[in-house]
């Protein structure tokens, strides 16, 4: 058939497009909590790298960017060679589905698993398959029993995102169990350094003893550098070799390197963060309950909130009245969940005020 103009590739149309979280309001000052981005800004030393950074502007980065192997394998104790960075782990998964996927192929994610899987799987011509979860939680019996001869890929975030709950490492273990030797289980960490329960991990001891998992982490949480889209993935040999082979051959900015090196040896700014996150994240679920409210357990940095089946108390007039009051929260219509908000922990003024708003407007 003759078009009058390029076309794409059959079902990238089919894409809903990403839309992150709202950056503007109205009032004088405005909270976001739309994008579970740190509340306590970014580690000093990281900051000033970058700026000392900014004086070789003119030169190309490190193509390997040895030095953020080394100093992301120094503080877990990983081969570097085993590692594979990019610009934020977003880019890490579409790679790895650009890899490992092709038209007929079949991919798996949980049922409000990130929205950045479906994306990558169907814009490599495969086919996503949703497996449902079970009081918003990943199913392992579900995931399972969605496996077929043409699965490729499961892609598991742990702790989830956008319901901030985690499956303890017995499960995951079991899930990996479960699945033939030729699928690739992705594991999504970004979230794993807020977690603080001992039947949890992130991955490492799993992608160090199989040939068919890898671990994906990202600095825009915890480390407070969104901004510069830094991630990294520990992958067997076999798999990092492929993901060099696929990436672009500058893909992290030389300021970004320096920054991820020094903020990864700060670990006085981590804790920081953890404490910060321990002291509100229970503060924010006990008053948000007290309203009435639905709060998902989270061990993220964020609590997912559902709202009274009614129009006046309905998620979308919560998201519009607190806009109005200068609060930028994730409305969570893109998941299958009209009558829900995700809202970031944020400062304390931030998460005072915004309590106080959800207070105003139900009542």
């Amino acid at each position: 058939m003759t078009t009058s103009r390029p076309q794409p590739k059959p079902g990238i149309l089919d894409i809903a497009a990403y839309v992150p979280g709202k950056s503007t309001a109205k009032g004088p000052k405005v909270h976001k909590l739309s994008s579970n981005e740190s509340p306590i800004g970014s580690s000093q030393k990281a900051i000033e790298a970058y700026r000392a950074a900014a004086g070789a502007l003119e030169l190309y980065p490190d193509g390997a960017a040895t030095q953020l192997r080394n100093a992301i394998a120094g503080r877990f104790g990983l081969k570097p060679e085993s590692i594979v960075c990019g610009a934020g782990s977003d880019e890490l998964l579409q790679l790895i589905a650009h890899a490992y996927l092709s038209p007929g192929d079949e991919a798996i994610y949980s049922q409000y698993g990130f929205l950045v899987y479906p994306i990558a799987i169907q814009s490599n011509g495969a086919t996503p398959v949703v497996a449902p979860e079970r009081d918003f939680l990943a199913d392992v019996d579900a995931i399972l029993a969605r496996v077929t001869a043409r699965t490729k890929i499961v892609f598991l975030a742990n702790p989830n995102n956008p319901t901030g709950r985690y499956l303890p490492f017995s499960e995951v273990k079991r899930l990996h169990s479960g699945l033939p030797a030729h699928v690739l289980l992705v594991l999504d960490a970004a979230y794993a350094e807020y977690v603080r329960r001992n039947d949890y991990e992130a991955g490492i001891e799993l992608v160090a003893t199989s040939e068919n998992v890898v671990m994906t982490r990202t600095y825009s949480k915890i480390f407070g550098l969104a901004a510069l889209r830094l991630g990294w993935a520990y992958c067997p040999a076999h798999v990092a070799d492929v993901l060099n082979r696929v990436r672009g051959p500058f893909n992290i900015s030389a300021p970004a390197i320096a920054a991820g090196v020094a903020a990864i040896a700060d670990q006085e700014f981590v804790e920081r963060a953890v404490t910060h996150n321990e002291q509100w994240l229970p503060w924010m679920s006990k008053e948000l309950s007290a309203l009435g409210l639905d709060v998902i357990p989270s061990v993220g940095n964020f609590v997912l909130v559902q709202f009274p089946a009614n129009d006046k108390q309905h998620a979308h007039a919560a998201d519009a009245f607190l806009q109005e009051h200068g609060f930028l929260v994730r409305r969570m219509d893109a998941y299958g969940l009209p009558n829900a908000l995700r809202i970031t922990i944020g400062t304390e003024e931030a998460n005072q005020g915004l309590v106080a708003c959800l207070k105003a407007f139900l009542t």
